[in-house]
């Protein structure tokens, strides 16, 4: 099998095995408690972009600092702007679908976190092909222990991906298809980093940061606010525990990566 052989076929893999594997969590049995997912989701997006997308861009050689903070500036805003201008608003729960949903229905749900999140997912995904054509382009047992290592990585984070596009109102099917979709963003990025590996290397911690501001704008503007509508002291508590054990799911697949 050839490089580019293999590429496709691990990059192809890797971008469905964590949605598939997070599919079977997240449209099970927490499915039934989206509510409270949403905690695990703020904790799970905001340590994915803190704690490691992040810090993996400005720690990559040969970046500018203030360059990458000017994109994640770039991306909050373009996020915030295309939120106003309804580009991104679309329902996925429709009236008469067996919901029994009041006339309107489809109108007041906000499917826009939705489509951010698939913006940030996707990209994050082409860097992940990116990872790991260069990996293979390095050593064939190095490339396999990437896509390994890639895919525990993701699991968590589609996670909270799903519980994110169950609470803007897609359905489970439409969910775990668009992550599907996503998920083959990574076959693209490894296509294109064999023929233009230099340039997509020069990419990956803008791309990182792009990635990283959807999933900070959604936690920040559309997910902390829905939480904050529960104020009880005793709901308060469990959304806290909740964050964090998102918080902590990251971390401990970042030490085990």
């Amino acid at each position: 099998m050839s490089v580019l052989q293999s590429i496709l076929l691990v990059t192809a893999l890797a971008g469905t095995a964590s949605v598939l594997v997070a599919a079977s969590f997240s449209l099970s049995f927490l499915s039934k408690m989206v509510h409270s997912m949403v905690s695990v989701s703020v904790g799970i997006l905001l340590a994915t972009a803190l704690l490691h997308s992040l810090p993996e861009a400005f720690t990559m050689p040969g970046v500018n600092p203030q360059l990458l903070f000017a994109t994640l500036l770039a991306g909050l805003l373009g996020f915030f702007l295309l939120e106003k201008i309804s580009l991104l608003r679309h329902s996925h729960h429709h009236e008469g679908d067996g919901h029994d949903h009041h006339h309107g229905h489809d109108a007041e749900v906000a499917g826009r976190s939705g489509w951010m999140i698939l913006v940030g997912d996707g990209i994050h995904n082409f860097v992940d092909g990116v990872l790991i054509a260069a990996a293979f382009m390095a050593d064939y047992q190095v490339g396999i222990f990437t896509a390994i290592a890639i895919i525990a990585h993701e699991i968590p984070q589609e996670i909270g991906d799903f519980i994110v596009l169950l609470n803007a109102g897609f359905t489970r099917t439409r969910a775990l298809m668009y992550n599907l979709i996503c998920g083959l963003a990574a076959v693209l990025g490894g296509v294109l980093a064999y023929f233009f590996l230099e340039r997509a290397h020069a990419a990956m911690p803008y791309l990182l940061v792009i990635a990283s501001s959807s999933f900070i704008y959604i936690a920040v503007s559309d997910l902390i606010p829905q939480m904050h509508r529960r104020p009880h002291w005793a709901e308060s508590l469990r959304q806290t525990i909740l964050i964090a054990c998102g918080v902590g799911l990251v971390i401990l697949l970042s030490l085990l990566h």
